[in-house]
Parts: structure tokens; sequence; C-alpha cells
């Protein structure tokens, strides 16, 4: 068989991996550029911070005049670790509706994805730019990168992400304890919505057929290079006690939804880390009839509105 045609790995519906090592995505390949929306106001903008890596993020800032501090968010896009982007119309459309109504300084990870680059690079990618952000907390480092030394309050910084972006933050967040920040930054608040969890053992009212555990199983497997199984605690948080009850935040929101498969882990996670000892502050909101990232293909629907609300008061309200 033809090396060029035989698929070795096939990821429906995100990507096919063949023999001979080329990766066909199917899904979120389209890019959109920097700059001025017009229905927002929001103006955005690409920085590369390592060069050897080609690692890149996107900022965002609500309108050019404004001179008052504002929270920082650094954001992790979803996508199963294979698809989509920071400059995806997707990521791109949700980041520019997120700031005009939070107000904040965003910075959204251009991580790099499997195959071709398996975990741990996309958590390395992110932590990478959490630090690049805190590096700019002291006043005249020299960057440039005024969005951040001058307009970012950096006693209110935020990590959020959805799916696996989700699961990024919370991995990103959780090696902060072992490596401080720079300038002695901390997180303040962690948003997961419908984060990507999974495990060996059913949670709840998850699925227990062993063809589609199985299946979850696989995948992860895949998108670490098969150096490591499910029971992982970047992948199953409940397996270091630790990671939750000494959290470094003040508070967590996690978002659900009734009809996803990973709505028991964020409600498990939600549960676990109240229960753990920690001391700060969580919150679970659930969006009833509704399916994994839904508001990321249904923007305006009223469901997603609320939810994108509920986003903005969480942070608003530090």
């Amino acid at each position: 068989m033809d090396p060029d045609s035989e698929v070795v790995f096939d990821f429906p519906p995100f990507l096919r991996l063949y023999k001979n090592g080329s990766v066909h995505r199917l899904v979120g390949n389209d890019y959109i550029p920097a700059g001025i929306d017009p229905s927002t106001g929001v103006v955005s903008k690409d920085v590369l911070i390592d060069p050897s890596t080609v690692l890149s993020a996107r900022l965002y800032l609500r309108g050019r005049s404004a001179s008052t501090r504002r929270p920082i968010l650094v954001y992790c896009h979803g996508g199963a670790f294979v698809i989509e982007s920071a400059f995806s119309p997707t990521y791109h459309t949700f980041l520019n509706n997120l700031v005009a109504q939070t107000d904040v300084v965003a910075v959204s990870i251009e991580y790099r994805r499997a195959p071709e680059h398996p975990l741990p690079a996309a958590y390395d990618d992110a932590f990478t730019v959490l630090r690049w952000v805190a590096s700019h907390a002291e006043a005249g480092d020299g960057s440039g990168q005024t969005w951040l030394t001058e307009r970012g309050d950096f006693g209110r910084l935020f990590l959020a992400g959805d799916s696996a972006g989700g699961n990024i933050a919370h991995n990103i967040l959780v090696r902060t304890r072992a490596e401080p920040l720079e300038n002695e930054v901390k997180v303040a608040g962690l948003l997961l919505i419908h984060p990507f969890f999974w495990g060996k053992e059913a949670v709840g009212s998850e699925p227990t057929d062993p063809v589609f555990r199985q299946w979850l199983e696989t995948t992860w497997g895949f998108v670490c290079g098969w150096s490591a199984g499910i029971e992982d605690p970047r992948v199953d948080p409940f397996r270091d006690e630790a990671a939750l009850r000494e959290l470094p935040c003040r508070r967590v929101l996690v978002s659900i939804t009734e009809m996803d498969w990973f709505r028991e882990r964020g409600k498990e996670y939600y549960e676990r880390l109240r229960a753990s000892g920690w001391e700060g502050e969580a919150e679970l909101v659930e969006t009833a009839e509704e399916e994994h990232v839904y508001f990321l293909s249904k923007p305006k629907c009223d469901k997603a509105l609320a939810e994108m609300a509920r986003f903005v008061a969480f942070i608003a309200r530090d």
C-alpha cells in the first residue's frame, strides 16, 4: 500500500496520521490575521515569544486610548491537543467578544500541537507564555510590550481554557507550585470551560462502555506520543491529591454542560476541590441541554450569551 494513503491512526473528526508521517487535519485549519475587529473595536497583535520553537501568542486590548490597568487573561484554546489555533476564526472571534465585555488584556497562546509535537510540548509552551507574561510585571523591562507593562494589573492575573485548553490551564497552574512565576506574580483565578479530564475508572454517570473508554484512553496515548497512560495525573488530576488541595489561586470557576462526555469529571473536580481543604472559592455552573463547547459554534445563542456573562462576572468580581 502507498505510504501516502495508509492511515496509521484515525482520530475522527479531527485528523488522520499517515504511515509516511504526514498529518491531515480535517477541521480547524483556517487562520485570521490580527488587527482591529470592526464589530467590537478590540485590537489584537501577534508576538513571537520563542524563536527556537516559533512559540507565539495573540494579544488583545479593548480600545487604544484607555490607560487604566485591567485584569490580564492568559487563554489556552481547545481542540483535543491536535487542532485549532489561537489564530483561528473560532478563537479570534471568541477572544474579541470576551475582551470587549471584560476589558482585560488577553494573551491567547499559540502552542505546538500533537502529533507532530506530543505532550508535554503544549504544556511547556503554555507555561513559557505564562512566565513571559509575568516577566512584564516589573516596569521598564525594555520589552516594548506596553499592553502588559502599562495596562495590565498583575494582581488580577487569570488563567482560562476550554476543553483541552482547560486541561492545559489546570496543569500549568499546578506547575507554578514548583516553579514560581517571575516577579512574585500569582494567578488570581482559574476558569475551566468544559475541561478535558478523564481516568481509568468511571466517575458519576460517565459512560462505562469499555470500547468507548478504551477509545478515549487510546487518544490520550496518541497525543502523548504513547509515553503515558490514562492514569497520568495530567489527564486525571484526582491521582494527585495535592494538585487540588494546594491549587495556587484564590478562585476557580468550572463550567460544564449537560450533554458533555466530560461533564462528570468537571463536576467531580469542583466537588473534590471543595472537599480537599483548599482555602479558595470555587463555583460550578452547568448549561442544560447543550454539548461540549457549544458556545464556540453557536456564540450568539441565548445560552452562549448567558455563559459568556458568567465568564465576564467571574473575572470582573476579583
